[in-house]
């Protein structure tokens, strides 16, 4: 049995069977740990998500910023992009978005020793913490305010995390914090107008999430995608996946359950 963690699909389906195909993935025996985006701009999201869903408890996906965003097309909150049109207009949309928004925010493997968020943990949260947010928001993207919910959850504001926060506001924050994180102040503040890798961020006077100084350090190594300008990075801390396969680059897997982490990688065509 093996398991391996694959960065951000984002519609790249055909280069999503490569990679299976290269790690000779066995859903009878094997566990795919997808790290979030599986859908928006790539041709082929709709085939991601029909495939995903039918490997079952073969994988588990957390959910990124644009599986969130392709949600809140569902419901009307925001548009969909020009991409995800198959997706809206398949016979199956209905149940494809249930399942979707099902998915978890936050994975946590404690005998593995891994744990699993699109953009990362925020770094002034301890892993109880972190487990606890992700579980307080997964209620309102399951329930049936979601319309109202994910209305209400756009936008930039606040930047910097408070225990105080309430409703709204501290439901933006946690979401913005495990979906759209990259650059942070020394204070921990986020930060979402620097682009690019992280000698950008830092040229910027921030910090890539998991190198603030005052971070908590967490049991469990974070397996996070979504940064597609810092490309594959490891060490005993973090996994960064994303290696922008719709952009023209790679798709990457690892295997979490071998003594080396190693990229294993598909071109994106």
């Amino acid at each position: 049995m093996a398991i391996y963690a694959v960065g951000d699909l984002q519609g790249c389906y055909t280069a999503f069977q490569r990679l299976l195909d290269k790690v000779q993935f066995s859903p009878e025996q094997d566990t795919l740990w997808l790290a979030g985006d599986l859908v928006s701009r790539g041709k082929q999201s709709l085939e991601v998500l029909r495939a995903v869903k039918d490997l079952g408890d073969s994988a588990v996906a957390v959910l990124g910023n644009h599986d969130i965003s392709l949600i809140a097309a569902h419901y009307g909150v925001v548009k969909a992009h020009n991409s995800l049109q198959p997706v809206m207009k398949a016979p199956d949309r209905e149940e494809l978005i249930e399942w979707l928004r099902f998915r978890p925010i936050l994975h946590v493997d404690s005998e593995l020793g891994y744990c699993m968020a699109h953009a990362g943990v925020y770094p002034l949260w301890n892993l109880n913490q972190a487990q606890q947010f992700a579980r307080e928001i997964e209620v309102p993207i399951r329930g049936a305010t979601i319309k109202r919910w994910l209305k209400n959850v756009y936008g930039d504001k606040p930047e910097l995390w408070n225990e105080s926060l309430k409703s709204y506001d501290r439901h933006r924050f946690i979401l913005n914090a495990f979906t759209r994180m990259r650059g942070c102040q020394q204070n921990g503040g986020l930060n979402y107008s620097v682009k690019g890798t992280a000698s950008d961020h830092q040229a910027a006077g921030l910090y890539p999430w998991f190198q603030v100084p005052q971070r908590v350090l967490l049991p469990y190594k974070v397996v996070f995608g979504h940064w597609s300008a810092m490309g594959f990075y490891e060490n005993n801390q973090v996994v960064s996946l994303d290696t922008g396969c719709v952009w023209g680059g790679k798709l990457t897997a690892v295997r979490l359950d071998s003594d080396i982490i190693q990229p294993i990688q598909v071109a994106c065509k």
